[in-house]
Order: C-alpha cells, then structure tokens, then sequence
C-alpha cells in the first residue's frame, strides 16, 4: 500500500480486517494521514498542516465507517468573503446580496431569484448568467467578476473557461440565508484529529507501516500479490508521456498573540491580494487560548520534485494525457491499482475518497 493517507489506510484497514493478509503500508513522508496530517506547532496550538480539512458528507455509509474509528466535534464550516470593501457570506447567497445593493434592489433582486428558482436552490452560476431575465444575467455577471474570477485565476492559475464546467459548479450561488459553506448531513471534524483517526485505522496486526520509505527501496513490485498506489500516476512511470499538471499550494503559518483572529473559520481574498484565504485553524479544532494560528494560503503550480501535489487540474487535454497513462499501467503495471486524487487523477473530496477507496478495496479482494 503506497501511501498512508485516506485513500491508503482505510484500503489497508479493509483488507487486513477482512482477511487478515498482511498489509504494508509505505509513505515518503514522516506521518500518517497525508494532507489531512495534523499536528502541534511549538507553542501548543493544533493545526492543520497541509491546509484546512473540513470533513462533510450526505453518505451514512462512509460517516458509520469512520466513527468506528474516532468521535467527532460538530463543525459547520462558514466563510466570508472581501468584496467591494466588506465581508459577505461565502458561497454568495441572499445575505451577500442585502449587505452589497441598495435595499430596494436586493430586494427585487431577491424576489426574482426566489420566484424563478425557488427558496432553498443552490444555482450554478453558469446557469445563473444564462437567465432570460437581464436583471438576473446582470447580478450573475457581477457575482462571477466579483467572487468567481479572481479567486480562480489565483486557485487554479488559468481563466475559468480553460477549466472543466465542474469547477465552477463546486461553488453556486445560494438562494437562501443559510450562511453555512456546506449543506451536508454531517459536518464535523474528528474529535482527536485527523492525525489520530487515520493512526486507529492502521492500528491492525496484520498492518505494518513504513514511514520515511520511498516505494522504490522495496525492490521490485511484481513480488507482491497487488500494489495500491496513491501516488501520482505519471510519476510511477517517470513521465514518460510527460508530466500531468497539478496545483501546489503554499501556507504561511502565523500565530497572533490574541484569543480570535477573524468571525469565521475562513475568510476569501479573490480580488486584490496575491493569496486566496486565510483559514483560522481554532475554529476548526475548538481549542482556544490566548494564542491564535492561522494559514494564509498561496496556490502555485506544481513543480515535480519540488512541490507537493495538492489536486490535478481539470480540463480536456489533461485527462486525455492521465487515460494514456492509464493505458499503459493495464499494458505494464497489471498487479498494480492507481487510487486517490493523485492515482485516478480526480478531486476528490474526503468522503469521496472514502468511498472510492472502499470500492478499490472491494476489488482487490474480488481479485485474491
């Protein structure tokens, strides 16, 4: 099992609890839990290391799966967002629109959202700039020029129409006062941390863990009876179609000697600054001091070899290159299964990944 992230653990914990084969699990890096590894910096304070992790999901199936394995804080996760001067809830909903218009125009504007969408509604806001109403089409331009550009520029380090439609779709407009980020089921971050969570799950007899360990260093792989890789596809077989594009990200930790640093966890800058949040990592974990830490977060692209690899890049040509590496795993890698945001080439969120992870499991076993 190459990697220790979630993708890999709870792949390695479905094997060795199923059958009881043991599974090594391999990781470059010196923790457990991938992206998602939390830790403490020098004066206490736990954080999230690798950015802010903010675990939601509608599926009862994946949220039973993970609480056999730590307890949970409830989290509902709210930003805002600088535009125009002032803080507005992100994604933009109604509450955006009556702090950023004149009252009589919010409250036309408001109406015809409602009356042509329907309260509750969460609208793409492609769909939204297609409307026959030019009221709307104009309040849909505003929004994407104001909230959607710049913060995707800077995110993905390309104009939006350079990006599959789904990008976008991630974030919609909200017909609606509810300020929450996500609108799941179940919002909450895992009451130990992540760190903790993803350690229990390779907490087996038949599991042992290799940290510090590059795969390479094993010999060769056709000695095991399968490989699950959660490493970058293009990199297991040294570029050979060339590299697949990835965004990098970069954070600036900083701690403030004072109890609450801003009113919500996450704070969105998609306009004049060079990064593109700050996150508050207090209100993710519920430990508060006199002391606050938080990480302003820069994207940047992936360099191989000398970043890490956050998400691919989502558009035609990429996954044309990542099905011709797919191609050639069949053809020369046939023991080995490519899983995760990084092996299928796919974002992934944490509950996606789960579940896509439970599914691999499933067909490693069938394969026994």
């Amino acid at each position: 099992m190459v990697g220790a992230g979630f993708t890999g653990a709870v792949v390695a914990e479905q094997i060795a609890a199923r059958t009881n084969s043991t599974v090594l699990v391999v990781d470059r890096r010196d923790h457990v839990a991938g992206n998602a590894h939390d830790a403490r910096d020098p004066s206490g304070l736990l954080y999230h290391v690798y950015g802010p992790h903010i675990f939601h999901t509608n599926a009862d199936r994946i949220w039973q799966y993970l609480s056999g394995f730590t307890g949970w804080r409830p989290y509902e996760h709210r930003v805002l967002g600088l535009i125009d001067g002032r803080h507005v809830p992100i994604p933009f909903n109604l509450t955006s629109l009556d702090i950023l218009f004149p009252v009589g125009e919010a409250t036309a504007l408001r109406d015809m959202l409602i009356a042509t969408y329907g309260y509750g509604s969460r609208v793409p806001i492609q769909q939204l700039m297609r409307a026959d109403d030019r009221r709307i089409g104009d309040l849909a331009r505003y929004i994407y020029e104001r909230v959607f550009l710049g913060y995707t520029i800077k995110q993905w380090g390309v104009d939006p129409t350079a990006l599959s439609p789904s990008v976008l779709a991630r974030v919609p407009v909200h017909v609606s006062y509810d300020d929450r980020y996500f609108q799941d089921t179940y919002q909450a971050i895992p009451a130990d941390g992540y760190t903790a969570m993803i350690g229990r799950m390779l907490d087996h007899p038949a599991i042992a863990v290799s940290l510090a360990t590059d795969f390479r260093d094993l010999g060769p792989i056709d000695r095991y009876r399968a490989v699950v890789y959660t490493g970058q596809i293009d990199e297991f077989f040294d570029y050979i179609y060339g590299p697949l594009p990835y965004r990098s990200l970069h954070f600036d930790m900083r701690v403030y000697g004072q109890r609450q640093h801003q009113l919500v966890g996450q704070v969105n800058y998609p306009n004049d600054q060079d990064f593109t949040r700050i996150t508050e990592m207090s209100h993710l974990t519920g430990e508060w001091s006199d002391r606050t830490l938080v990480a302003v977060e820069y994207p940047r692209q992936h360099v191989p070899g000398k970043t890490i690899p956050y998400y691919p890049v989502p558009n035609d040509d990429n996954n044309d290159l990542h099905r011709r590496y797919v191609e050639l795993a069949k053809a020369e890698a046939p023991n080995v299964v490519f899983a995760g945001r990084l092996g299928e080439y796919r974002y992934y969120n944490m509950d996606q990944a789960v579940a896509a992870a439970l599914v691999t499991a499933k067909k490693v076993l069938e394969k026994r």
